[in-house]
């Protein structure tokens, strides 16, 4: 079984949000289509930030959700680590963003969305919980879970960069607890951040080719090599992509 050097079946997932982007710019605006908007020149530079504190790092598998804005970051952070030529950057739509439904439409400004979606994070544990109408928080964390096993189940790597959302992340490190939905709401994912996940991974019980799962280890949550302490950066993370500019 390949391991982190040190360890007998130990994997290391470096998990990021994509960079900033502007949900409201006038493209977006006029087709509607925000799961195609691109990084600004500021989330190119949060990206690039990461990338610098990842550079060290040898990543023998790398994944993003494969919409612009997370292949994007992926791509920037790859292109400053001098041991990423070997790499190929894969796709799993499971990784894909928690999707609302109408109550998007219905909010009357940037900051009421705001307000709204951190309400419907503060609800996902109930039963049959739904973002603003849109997806349920159980099934989108149980299609991320599943895109990071499967990752898990392949054999002959040890270290994996993987870019996503922040609601699918909030969702994915929740599941880290082992608590379902209910550490949803206490976590943040700032822009182009890094959290560092460890899986210790053992063979089958019931004996079968392959491993499975024995622990889960939450390292680092939200690192933001752009500004490590966090100073000035006082707003959520949904409140500051929803801000004015």
């Amino acid at each position: 079984m390949t391991a982190l050097p040190g360890t007998t079946g130990r994997r290391r997932i470096y998990l990021m949000r994509h960079g900033h982007v502007d949900y409201f710019a006038r493209e977006v605006r006029e087709t509607g289509h925000t799961d195609l908007v691109p990084l600004t020149l500021l989330g190119r530079e949060q990206a690039k930030a990461s990338g610098g504190a990842l550079a060290h790092v040898r990543f023998d598998r790398a994944l993003s959700s494969g919409l612009p804005r997370t292949r994007q970051t992926a791509e920037i952070v790859l292109a400053n680590n001098g041991d990423a030529a070997h790499l190929t950057l894969g796709t799993d739509a499971g990784l894909v963003e928690i999707k609302g439904g109408g109550g998007l439409a219905r909010a009357k400004s940037r900051e009421e969305l705001a307000a709204r979606m951190t309400f419907e994070f503060d609800q996902a544990g109930e039963p049959g919980a739904r973002m603003m109408g849109g997806d349920v928080f159980a099934e989108v964390q149980a299609r991320a879970a599943a895109s990071l096993e499967r990752l898990l189940a392949e054999p002959g790597w040890h270290t994996a960069l993987v870019v996503a959302h922040e609601g699918t992340n909030r969702l994915l490190l929740s599941w880290m607890t082992g608590n379902g939905l209910k550490a949803v709401q206490s976590f943040e994912q700032d822009l182009a951040c890094i959290n560092l996940l460890d899986f210790d991974m053992v063979p089958r019980e019931d004996g079968t080719v392959g491993t499975e799962i024995a622990r889960r280890i939450i390292k680092v949550v939200n690192l933001t090599p752009y500004n490590y302490v966090k100073h000035g950066m006082n707003l959520t993370a949904i409140e500051t992509i929803f801000a004015r500019g």
